[in-house]
C-alpha cells in the first residue's frame, strides 16, 4: 500500500540522487525489430506518454499503425537513471512512460494522442485504476511547440466529451519532455514476452472526437 507521501511528486532536493550508469537494454524491439536506442532513422519522430502501468501502455502503441519502435522507461522526475524499485518508492518523481518512435508519413501525432486519450482514464490524478502512486499519473511530454499545441488542443476536445459523459476533469500533465531513462530489460515489451502478464490499463469508454 502506498502512503500519502507517494502521492506527492518530490522536489529535486527531496528526490533520490540516482547514478551515472545507464540501464542496459536490448538492441532490437522484441516485436517490431526496430532499434530500442538512438540513432533512429532520420525520418522518424518521437512521442512520450504516461498512462498508467507501462506494460499495457507500451502494447497499445506497438500495435498502432506507423510505429517503428517503442520502449518503456521513466521520465518527468529528478533521479538520474532510476531503478524500478526506486520509482515505485515515490521518491524519484518519475512517471512510468512509453517512448514511441513513429513515422509521420504513416501516422499523425494526433492519431497517437487519440490512442492515448482513449486507452486510459485521464481524470484520476496519481493513479490508474487499482495502481496508485506518482508513477501512474497521466502525462504527455512534448518535444516541440507543435506537439505541445496539439496536446493541449486534444485535451480540450476530450474534456468536452468527458464532460458530456458526466465524467470529471482531466488531470493529465502536459509539459516539455525531459530526460528519458530506460527501464530494466525485463520491462521492455513485457506483455509480448509474458502474454498472460498483468495489465491494469482501462479506458473510460469515451471516444476522442475525430475531425
Amino acid at each position: 500500500m502506498f502512503g500519502k507521501k507517494s502521492l506527492i511528486v518530490p522536489t529535486a532536493e527531496q528526490a533520490l540522487p540516482g547514478r551515472e550508469e545507464i540501464m542496459p537494454v536490448p538492441e532490437k524491439h522484441f516485436v517490431l525489430d526496430g532499434r530500442l536506442k538512438a540513432p533512429f532513422p532520420d525520418t522518424m519522430e518521437i512521442a512520450l506518454f504516461g498512462l498508467g502501468c507501462f506494460w499495457g501502455a507500451e502494447r497499445k502503441f506497438w500495435t498502432a499503425e506507423g510505429v517503428y519502435s517503442t520502449m518503456v522507461g521513466y521520465s518527468a522526475g529528478a533521479t538520474r537513471n532510476p531503478t524500478y524499485h526506486e520509482v515505485c518508492s515515490g521518491m524519484t518523481g518519475h512517471n512510468e512512460v512509453v517512448q514511441v518512435v513513429f513515422d509521420p508519413q504513416k501516422t499523425a501525432y494526433e492519431a497517437l494522442l487519440k490512442l492515448f486519450w482513449e486507452s486510459h482514464n485521464p481524470t484520476q490524478g496519481m493513479r490508474q485504476g487499482n495502481d496508485v502512486g506518482t508513477q501512474y499519473r497521466s502525462g504527455i511530454y512534448c518535444f516541440n511547440d507543435d506537439q505541445m499545441n496539439q496536446a493541449k488542443q486534444t485535451c480540450k476536445r476530450f474534456q468536452a466529451v468527458l464532460t458530456d459523459a458526466n465524467m470529471g476533469a482531466i488531470t493529465t500533465e502536459i509539459i516539455p519532455a525531459g530526460p528519458f531513462y530506460y527501464a530494466e530489460e525485463y520491462h521492455q515489451q513485457y506483455l509480448a514476452k509474458n502474454p498472460g502478464g498483468y495489465c491494469g490499463l482501462g479506458g473510460t469508454g469515451v471516444l476522442y472526437p475525430v475531425g
